[in-house]
């Protein structure tokens, strides 16, 4: 095993992989550029070592740096949590090169589950199901017309060489073709140095639905079930869960049984995550695969007990996988809610600053893996994920109630989140019905945002709110609370976050 890793990150991916080798008596190296310097997972490592200026280019993305760090502090792994250089291939060949293991698939599955392309024409020969669409790059305006002349709108077109909506456009018509072909592309470029594009059929109302792989190199292949990731905004989810509200023993072993098809004709190892589009005949088709771990991994963890980031160490350091398909048992159901902050009243947009009150919920079927707490600034250099909240539940219903009742309790002042929305979300029948889709918030959330939601809770607690302009100490502000009723004060608190 090994003795010391390097966390090739920043935030609460980076201190949730530390807790995992502490728990292994595996010490821990933190990397942190100008801005981070007083981070949470500075603190929380065994080391730290600075790496550059604040911008992620300078710094988190600096794969020089972070070798130099890795050699320096004499650590005998890295892993790279997600985003940043998690899925960069000459990252990962770089690590090995020096000679130090890096937590996660080889160098050539990176290589070629990373590129949409290639990654969908080997699941095509593999017999795994993939969404209609070409099977080459578009070269240009030209190309992509002649391509969506035999695919049919709406079209999807898609940044070969990346992922998290980045280089992603929907195109429902041949007007809009020309537009969003440009767009994608420069954005592609910007996102990956890649402007190579590829498009395939866009499935009406679809939902996202992934499945948790573990593999060893001694060609034991396991599925953890399936998470559901449909509640997204700008192609980004905002609430994963697990189980999927639609999901059946059949179709779980079924969409399983692919997943691990497609982990052995990519020579898989370490932890991954197949993900699937499931069209509204129950109908599952391959969408990518994610050579790392997911930020929604703790939803598996809760209904499986199995450790993720610890199966990651073992299978990295050449051990066998600690648990047989047959030991995976589902138990309840957990539903994560990723904290971020942005502003959900102005098309998400991110909200930096400086977090002025922050306390967490707990109790029972409460998890949170955060990497902030008061006094900490939400910067504008990189995502703006504060924490990912966790409900465990019996039922999906028991797990929503304890969501809702974690919301409640969750106190982030002095920037914007999307707490409010979230709850929203809990709120809404579709959702607590499980009819839902990656349209969801866009064709759902809007609606209900302007008509009662607001109406009746957001825009009664701002009148309230008003009044207590002409009570300017605690003993009227308490006079206030006893003219008005119980829940409308309970909506200025929990809107305003008043003492």
């Amino acid at each position: 095993m090994f003795k010391k890793i390097l966390i090739a990150n920043r935030g609460e991916i980076a201190i949730r992989v530390m807790r995992a080798c502490k728990e292994m008596d595996i010490a821990t190296v933190a990397i942190f550029s100008d801005i981070d310097r007083s981070a949470q997972h500075v603190s929380y490592a065994d080391e730290a070592y600075h790496i550059g200026k604040s911008p992620a280019g300078e710094s988190y993305l600096s794969i020089k740096k972070i070798i130099d760090v890795a050699l320096k502090s004499h650590a005998d792994a890295v892993h790279p949590g997600y985003g940043f250089l998690a899925e960069n291939p000459l990252f990962a060949d770089e690590v090995e090169k020096h000679g130090l293991k890096f937590i996660g698939p080889d160098v050539d599955t990176i290589r070629l589950l990373g590129d949409k392309i290639t990654a969908r024409e080997l699941m095509e020969k593999a017999g795994v199901p993939i969404v209609p669409g070409i099977k080459k790059p578009v070269k240009n305006s030209a190309d992509a017309h002649n391509s969506a002349t035999k695919i049919g709108y709406p079209l999807l077109l898609k940044a070969a060489a990346g992922g998290g909506g980045k280089g992603m456009r929907i195109v429902s018509s041949k007007k809009e073709l020309d537009g969003l072909f440009k767009m994608a592309q420069s954005e592609a470029r910007s996102a990956f140095g890649d402007d190579r594009i590829y498009i395939e059929k866009y499935l009406q109302n679809p939902r996202h639905i992934e499945i948790q792989i573990l593999a060893d190199k001694y060609g034991n292949i396991i599925h953890l079930g399936e998470r559901e990731c449909s509640i997204q905004r700008r192609h980004q989810k905002v609430i994963e869960e697990s189980p999927s509200p639609i999901v059946d023993p059949g179709m779980r072993q079924a969409m399983g049984q692919t997943a691990i098809q497609a982990a052995k004709a990519s020579n898989y190892i370490n932890a991954g995550t197949v993900e699937f589009l499931v069209d509204q005949n129950k109908q599952f088709y391959f969408l990518e695969v994610n050579t790392r771990l997911q930020v929604e991994h703790p939803v598996t963890e809760m209904v499986t007990g199995i450790d993720l980031v610890r199966e990651q160490l073992l299978i990295a350091s050449g051990e066998k996988l600690s648990v047989q398909q047959d030991q995976i048992q589902v138990n309840g159901s957990a539903i994560e809610c990723r904290i971020y902050a942005e502003d959900p009243d102005n098309n998400f947009l991110p909200s930096s600053g400086r977090i002025q009150n922050y306390r967490e919920p707990a109790g029972p079927g409460i998890r949170v893996d955060s990497g902030f707490t008061k006094g900490d600034s939400i910067s504008i250099y990189y995502d703006p994920l504060i924490a990912k909240l966790v409900a465990w539940g019996e039922t999906r219903e028991r797990a929503i109630q304890r969501m809702k009742r974690a919301l409640d309790e969750y106190v982030i002042t002095g920037i914007k989140t999307v707490i409010p929305f979230l709850k929203l979300v809990m709120d809404h029948a579709d959702f607590q019905a499980g009819s839902i889709s990656t349209h969801f918030i866009e064709e759902q959330m809007t609606r209900s945002a302007a008509t009662t939601s607001v109406a009746d809770e957001d825009l009664k607690a701002m009148a309230i709110l008003s009044c207590l302009v002409d009570f300017q100490n605690k003993n009227k502000t308490k006079t206030l609370q006893k003219r008005i009723d119980k829940q409308s004060w309970k909506t200025v608190n929990r809107q305003f976050n008043l003492q």
